[in-house]
C-alpha cells in the first residue's frame, strides 16, 4: 500500500509540474506576443500626432494629489472609464481587471477579496485589507468589512494600493482600497437615472443627483437592486442611499460629509460536492434550503470631515465617522444575531517646505468597535433555543510620519512609519457567565521605504520596502465554533518589490509592472470542523512571489474618417507563486504546497471601439488558472475562460444624454465557481457561477 501511495504521490507531482510548465510557458508565449507588437506598433506611433491619448493618472490617497508616473508605490485605479464597460450591479469584474486582485462571489451579494494575497482568512466579508470611503472608515476596528453594503453604480472610483500599507493606514498585511464615491471632476449639476434588468430576475436601478452652488455641493445616489440568483436558495435585495454634502466654506477650508445607508438581504446556497455538482449545477446544499440560510445586513454609516489650509505651507485635515450594523445570520448550524456599533478619528498635520520639494505629514487614527453576538438554536430559519451570548470590543490606532522628498527633479524618496496598538475585550454570558477578560498585542512599528527615479520624463523605476502586519478580526477570536480563541496571533511580514512605468508616445501608451516578494510569518488560516462550523489557526509562514503587469494602449487614434473611431487595449497579468513555507497542522506537513485559493496565473484583456460616432463596443477576455481548494493540495479547480461582451448606443437628444445598453457575460458559457469553499469538510468545495447570461438597459442623465 505504501508503494501505491508513493507511485500515486510522484504522479501528482509529476502532472502538477507538467501543469505549472504548460501553464508558465503559456505566459511566457503570451508575453512574447504582447511585447513584439507593441514594439512594433509603438514605433510607428512615435510619429502620429492625435487626440487619443491617456489622461494624466493622479493618486489622491497618498495625501496631497500625486501623478501617478513618479509615484512609488503599487497603484492601480478603477475608474469610470472601466465601470462603464461592466454591468452597473457588480463591483466584481472590474476590480478583477486589476492585476493582482482577486474578487469572488459565491452567490450573489457574497463577496470575498484579496490583494496579493489569501482568501483563506474570510468566508464571507474583507479581511486583511484596509478600506475607506474617501475620508471615512469602512473597515470597522475588528478588522471586517462589509463591502458588500455597497451600491456598484454608485461608485465613482477606486484606488487600489497594493501590498501592506501600514506605514500610513494601519493594520493590513494584503493593501488598501481608496472608494470615492462622489464625482469631484465636473463643476456642473445634473440628475442622472438609470434602468438594468437581466437574467435570473436581474433588476438593477440607480437614481443620482448632483447640484452646486457658489460654495456648496451635494451629492445623492439611491439604488435598488435585486435577482431570484443562478441557484437554489440564492436571491439578493439591497437598497442602498448615500449623502455627500461639500462646503468651501472660505478660500482655505472646507467640510465634507457622507451619511450611507444600506438594507441587504441574501441567501447562501451553500457549497456542493463534486457529485452534487455533476448532477445539478443550480442546486442549493439540502441543508441550505432547509435550514433557510441567508444573511440580512443593515447598516448606516455617518462622517464629517474638516479641511484647513492653516498657512501657505501647513495643512489640517480631521475626519469622524461612526456607523452601526444589526447583522442576523441563520445557518446551517445556528441563528446568529451580532449588533455592532464602531467610531473612528483620522487627523494629520502636512507640512511642506521649499519649493515644494518635501511633504511631512504627522497624524493619527483610531478606533473602537463593539460587539454583541448571540447564538440560537436554527429551527428551519426560526430562532430557537440560545447557544451562547457574548460581548466584545476591539481597539485599534496608531500614530504614523510620512515624508516626501525631492533632492533633486528626477528622484522621490518616501519614508513612512507608524506604531500600531491592537486590543479586545471580551465577556460571555451564557451559557455560563465569565468575566471581563481582556488580550492586549504588542505594539508593532511598521516602516516603509521607497525611491522613485524618472529615467526619462516618460519611464520611471521604483522600488520599496514595507512592513505588514494584521491582527485577528474578531470573527476569527469567536468563529462559529463558538470556542473563544485567545491563543491565534497576528500575522506580519515584509514585502520587497521594484517596478517600472511607463507613459509614453504622447501619452498613448501605458505600461506598469512590478515584481515582488512577501515572506508573511504567522499567516492565518481557515479550516472547517466535522460539523462545517469554522475555526483558524497560524499557519507558520507563507513565501510570496509575484509579478504584476498592466498595459493600456489606444491601438487606432481618433479619426473621423474610419469606421472605428478609435480602439483601446487593455492587458492586465498577475503570475504568483505563493507557498507555505512552514505549516503543519493535525500532523499533516503542508510546508511546500501552494497556498490554497490562489491560481499561478491569470490574464484579463480586453478591446474597446467607438464606431459610427455613438456606437461604443467593449469585449473582454479573462483567464484563470487552475487553484488548489485544500491545505494538502489534494483538489483542484479546473481553469477557466470567461468572455463578455457589451454594446452601447448614444441616443440623439436634445440638451441630454442618453445611453441604451446591453450586455451579454460568460459567452462561452463556462462551467466554473467564481467562489470557492476552501478547505470544505465533506468535499464541499464548489460554489458554481452561472453560465451565459444577459443584461440590458438605459441610462439618462439631464
Amino acid at each position: 500500500m505504501q508503494v501505491k501511495s508513493n507511485k500515486r504521490d510522484r504522479l501528482l507531482k509529476h502532472q502538477i509540474f507538467l501543469y505549472t510548465y504548460t501553464t508558465e510557458a503559456y505566459m511566457k508565449k503570451y508575453l512574447i506576443i504582447i511585447v513584439l507588437f507593441f514594439s512594433c506598433y509603438c514605433v510607428k506611433a512615435r510619429q502620429l500626432k492625435d487626440s487619443a491619448q491617456l489622461k494624466e493618472v493622479v493618486v489622491r490617497s497618498y495625501f496631497s494629489n500625486r501623478p501617478l508616473l513618479t509615484l512609488p508605490a503599487s497603484v492601480s485605479i478603477v475608474d469610470s472609464s472601466i465601470f462603464k464597460n461592466h454591468p452597473p450591479y457588480s463591483l466584481l469584474p472590474a476590480l478583477n481587471s486589476i492585476p493582482g486582485i482577486r474578487m469572488e462571489e459565491r452567490s450573489p451579494g457574497s463577496y470575498r477579496l484579496s490583494i496579493r494575497g489569501s482568501l483563506l482568512r474570510s468566508p464571507f466579508g474583507i479581511r486583511n485589507v484596509k478600506i475607506y470611503m474617501d475620508d471615512f472608515m469602512l473597515t470597522d476596528a475588528g478588522g471586517n468589512t462589509y463591502l458588500n453594503i455597497l451600491d456598484a453604480g454608485s461608485t465613482n472610483e477606486i484606488e487600489v494600493l497594493k501590498g501592506p500599507e501600514g506605514s500610513i493606514y494601519g493594520a493590513n498585511s494584503g493593501g488598501v482600497l481608496a472608494i470615492h464615491p462622489g464625482d469631484i471632476q465636473s463643476d456642473s449639476s445634473y440628475a442622472s437615472a438609470s434602468v438594468t434588468g437581466g437574467s435570473y430576475g436581474l433588476l438593477h436601478q440607480n437614481l443620482s443627483l448632483k447640484h452646486k452652488w457658489k460654495d456648496f455641493q451635494l451629492n445623492v445616489n439611491e439604488a435598488y437592486q435585486r435577482s431570484d440568483g443562478y441557484r437554489e436558495n440564492s436571491s439578493l435585495e439591497r437598497k442602498y442611499v448615500h449623502i455627500l454634502p461639500r462646503w468651501n466654506y472660505s478660500e482655505s477650508g472646507k467640510l465634507n460629509a457622507i451619511i450611507l445607508f444600506s438594507d441587504l438581504q441574501y441567501e447562501t446556497p451553500g457549497g456542493l460536492t463534486l457529485e452534487q455538482l455533476n448532477a445539478n449545477r443550480r442546486a442549493a446544499r439540502p441543508q441550505s434550503l432547509a435550514q433557510q440560510a441567508e444573511i440580512f445586513n443593515e447598516t448606516i454609516l455617518a462622517g464629517l470631515s474638516h479641511e484647513i489650509q492653516l498657512s501657505s505651507n501647513l495643512k489640517h485635515v480631521v475626519s469622524l465617522t461612526a456607523s452601526h450594523t444589526d447583522f442576523k445570520n441563520p445557518t446551517i448550524n445556528n441563528y446568529e444575531f451580532r449588533n455592532e456599533n464602531s467610531a473612528g478619528l483620522r487627523t494629520y498635520l502636512e507640512t511642506t517646505g521649499g519649493k515644494r520639494n518635501w511633504y511631512l505629514q504627522t497624524g493619527f487614527e483610531g478606533q473602537q468597535t463593539s460587539l454583541e453576538v448571540d447564538r440560537y438554536d436554527n429551527e428551519s430559519g426560526e430562532m430557537g433555543l440560545m447557544q451562547t451570548s457574548d460581548k466584545f470590543k476591539a481597539s485599534q490606532g496608531f500614530g504614523f510620519a510620512h515624508l516626501s522628498v525631492n533632492p533633486i527633479p528626477k528622484l522621490n524618496l518616501e519614508s513612512a512609519v507608524s506604531v500600531n496598538f491592537f486590543s479586545y475585550n471580551y465577556e460571555s454570558f451564557y451559557p455560563s457567565v465569565a468575566p471581563l477578560n481582556k488580550r492586549q498585542f504588542k505594539n508593532q512599528v511598521m516602516p516603509r521605504f521607497a525611491a522613485s527615479y524618472l529615467l526619462k520624463p516618460s519611464i520611471a523605476v521604483r522600488a520599496s520596502l514595507s512592513r505588514g502586519y494584521s491582527p485577528p478580526t474578531l470573527e476569527e477570536v469567536n468563529p462559529s465554533n463558538m470556542e473563544i480563541n485567545t491563543g491565534i496571533e497576528a500575522e506580519k511580514g515584509w514585502n520587497h518589490e521594484i517596478g517600472l512605468r511607463l507613459n509614453a508616445f504622447n501619452n498613448r501608451v501605458y505600461w506598469d509592472a512590478v515584481y515582488f516578494y512577501y515572506h508573511l510569518k504567522d499567516a492565518i488560516v481557515r479550516g472547517v470542523a466535522t460539523d462545517d462550523r469554522d475555526y483558524y489557526i497560524n499557519a507558520g509562514g507563507t513565501d510570496q512571489h509575484g509579478f504584476e503587469s498592466e498595459l493600456i494602449a489606444w491601438l487606432i487614434r481618433a479619426s473621423e474618417k474610419r469606421f472605428i473611431k478609435t480602439l483601446l487595449f487593455r492587458n492586465s497579468l498577475t503570475l504568483s507563486s505563493f507557498k507555505f513555507s512552514k505549516y503543519t497542522s493535525g500532523g499533516a506537513d503542508f510546508s511546500g504546497n501552494n497556498l490554497t485559493g490562489v491560481p499561478k496565473s491569470s490574464v484579463v484583456t480586453s478591446l474597446e471601439a467607438l464606431t459610427l460616432d455613438r456606437l461604443n463596443l467593449f469585449v473582454q477576455h479573462s483567464f484563470t488558472s487552475r487553484l488548489p481548494l485544500n491545505d494538502a493540495n489534494a483538489v483542484y479547480a479546473d481553469e477557466y475562460h470567461l468572455v463578455s461582451a457589451r454594446a452601447s448606443w448614444k441616443l440623439k437628444v436634445t440638451a441630454d444624454k442618453a445611453v441604451l445598453f446591453a450586455g451579454v457575460d460568460n459567452v462561452l458559457n463556462e462551467r466554473y465557481s467564481l467562489g470557492n469553499d476552501l478547505n470544505a469538510f465533506g468535499g464541499r468545495y464548489f460554489n458554481p457561477a452561472s453560465t451565459r447570461s444577459f443584461f440590458a438597459g438605459i441610462n439618462v442623465k439631464f
